[in-house]
């Protein structure tokens, strides 16, 4: 076999076999829509560079819904994906389910887009969300404890809410990643979509330096690669959404099925 031959089947090889790496995307197997790229738009997913291991933080993001089921949350989350955003879903301690989305470094730039998808039909009310209203912005400790708590309350009003497969993509429902990044944007951190981005957008920690708030991985498909991924809430505990039909709920991560297929914590503070 002649050297360019040789030289054109090994590039071959490496796109195809890079085309399959990049098709990957953690938990969810639905495909990820992000908001349309943007002068001033900040990107929805990031990896953080490894010399800084510390996430972004959110600018502007639009809030729209107050729905008392959760069927009338989805068809809205459903709705908004279609436009090419990435929207997140959560319960407000009011007990009214509602929908943030967006990532924009100005007010007015938020409020242009609200009021295009309120001139659509897509959207009715909204509110724009600033900044200096997550609790990031309101963090004062240098431990971080006040957002690491935070971060857990948001995680705790999870709890209860139907798994459904897909998350916060145009499919309906939280997948394991999708709940992660919903409870770190609403808080003001710009964590990554998938579980694969978390895992390496973070600072690893050892299994006993674990705290409140860092993320915890799994590998349940088999191997090392990673496909799971939960918020660590202290005593040895995670809170997740553990697989399609089920509830997001807490978990030991001493629960032999976990156990087996720990790949290890990462933290973003």
């Amino acid at each position: 076999m002649n050297r360019k031959k040789q030289t054109g089947e090994s590039t071959a090889f490496l796109l195809i076999t890079l085309g399959l790496f990049l098709l990957a995307t953690g938990c969810s197997t639905s495909m990820i829509q992000t908001e349309p790229p943007g002068p001033s738009l900040l990107p929805e997913k990031i990896l953080v560079p490894a010399a800084h291991k510390k996430l972004p933080r959110l600018g502007h993001t639009i809030q729209v819904g107050a729905f008392s089921r959760i069927e009338n949350t989805l068809r809205l989350v459903d709705s908004l994906a279609k436009q090419g955003v990435t929207p997140y879903y959560f319960r407000h301690r009011s007990g009214l389910f509602k929908v943030r989305f967006g990532n924009f470094s100005t007010y007015t730039e938020a409020l242009h887009k609200a009021e295009h998808l309120l001139q659509q039909g897509i959207i009715e009310d909204f509110y724009i969300v600033p900044p200096e209203s997550y609790p990031v912005a309101r963090e004062q400790d240098p431990d971080n404890s006040y957002l690491r708590q935070e971060i857990i309350n948001t995680a705790t009003d999870f709890i209860g809410i139907p798994y459904k497969w897909g998350g916060a993509s145009a499919t309906r429902g939280f997948d394991c990643s999708g709940l992660t990044m919903a409870v770190y944007r609403l808080n003001g951190l710009n964590l990554p979509r998938t579980s694969r981005n978390q895992f390496h957008s973070g600072r690893p920690v050892g299994k006993k330096e674990l705290k409140n708030g860092d993320l915890v991985f799994f590998a349940t498909n088999g191997g090392k690669r990673v496909s799971h991924v939960g918020i660590y809430t202290g005593n040895n505990s995670f809170i997740h959404a553990p697989s399609k039909g089920k509830k997001i709920q807490t978990t030991s991560l001493s629960n032999g099925y976990f156990n087996k297929r720990y790949v290890g914590g990462r933290s973003y503070l």
